[in-house]
Order: structure tokens, then C-alpha cells, then sequence
């Protein structure tokens, strides 16, 4: 199973992949991590984008995060499922303060090593306003527009679940024929 969530800054990608992966005994590869070195440092394109094509070789992965370069339309060409996180922006401001606390000072495990936790209004105005332009906005419209049958919009906690909850029993399914 091949698995690519992508979404806005705060809706819960890097959540949903740990569980997701846990579910599938493998590890999910966050594009955060491999955008960046300690200290928000950005990493030379051509490594991350290799790092990306490892992880893509194996059967079965789960990928978290938007980064275009990072070989997106590779990535969603080969996923069987993209899951796009689209909630509201107060819940994602929301999620993102909340992460800021229960991180401050530290190195999320979704994060590169040495990249301390931080909200700051440039971020909170990325997750309001500069991250949900029309652009962006027609760029995951596009997405699911090429890849209707495989492409589901979440957009709430309760949506998740159910969707979680028929993917499970459609695998429960798959494994009982």
C-alpha cells in the first residue's frame, strides 16, 4: 500500500501518517524532515529529492507533506490512496499552536533533527492566508481532478474517522476473499 497525504501547515498530515504506517508495520517518511538539516537549514534539492525515490522504491509507504520538488507528481502518480487534509483554517491555526506547546523547545518526531519547535505571526499568517491561495487551491483541486478515483478530502475529525473506519473494513474485505 502506497500513501500520500498532503494539506495544509497544521491539518494533521504527520499524525495521520505515524498512524497510518503503524497500521502497514512500516516507518512514514516526513517530507519535513527531509526538506530540512538541524536549524531549518534547507537540504540540497538533488539529496532530498533522492531520499524521496528510496522511500518510493519500497512496496508499500506512507508520505507525508506537499513540497512540489520533492517528486510530488511521482508521488501521486504512484500512491493507490491520497488522502488531502483540507480543514478549516482556525482548526489548523488551532492544531498549530497547540503542537507549539506541547513542543516548545523541542524536536517534533515529524521534524528534522535539531529543528526546534516554533509558531510565529509569519507562520500563523502562512496558515491563515499565504498558504491557501487561489494557486494552492487550485493546485490540490487539480490533484483531485487527475485522481478522482483514488483521492479522498477530509475535511474534519469526524470525516477522518469514518473514512478510516471504511478503509478498514474494505481492507477486512480484501483479506477475507
Amino acid at each position: 500500500m502506497k500513501i500520500a497525504i498532503i494539506g495544509y501547515s497544521g491539518s494533521g498530515k504527520s499524525t495521520l501518517a505515524k498512524r497510518l504506517a503503524q497500521e502497514l508495520g512500516i516507518e512514514p517518511l516526513y517530507l519535513d524532515r527531509v526538506h530540512f538539516l538541524p536549524d531549518w537549514v534547507k537540504r540540497e534539492p538533488e539529496e532530498a529529492r533522492e531520499m524521496v525515490r528510496v522511500q518510493m522504491a519500497n512496496p508499500n509507504w506512507v508520505i507525508d507533506g506537499n513540497y512540489r520538488y520533492l517528486l510530488r507528481d511521482e508521488r501521486l502518480r504512484d500512491a493507490d490512496e491520497i488522502i488531502w487534509l483540507n480543514y478549516p483554517r482556525v482548526v489548523c491555526l488551532f492544531r498549530a499552536l497547540k503542537r507549539h506547546r506541547n513542543f516548545h523547545g523541542i524536536t517534533r518526531e515529524s521534524a528534522a533533527d535539531g529543528c526546534i519547535e516554533r509558531m510565529n505571526w509569519e507562520f500563523a499568517w502562512w496558515i491563515l492566508y499565504k498558504g491557501r491561495t487561489r494557486a494552492s487551491v487550485r493546485g490540490y483541486q487539480s490533484i483531485i481532478q487527475q485522481y478522482p478515483h483514488k483521492t479522498a478530502v477530509i475535511r474534519s475529525d469526524r470525516a477522518l474517522e469514518q473514512y478510516l473506519q471504511n478503509r478498514k473494513h474494505n481492507n477486512e474485505s480484501d483479506q477475507n476473499r
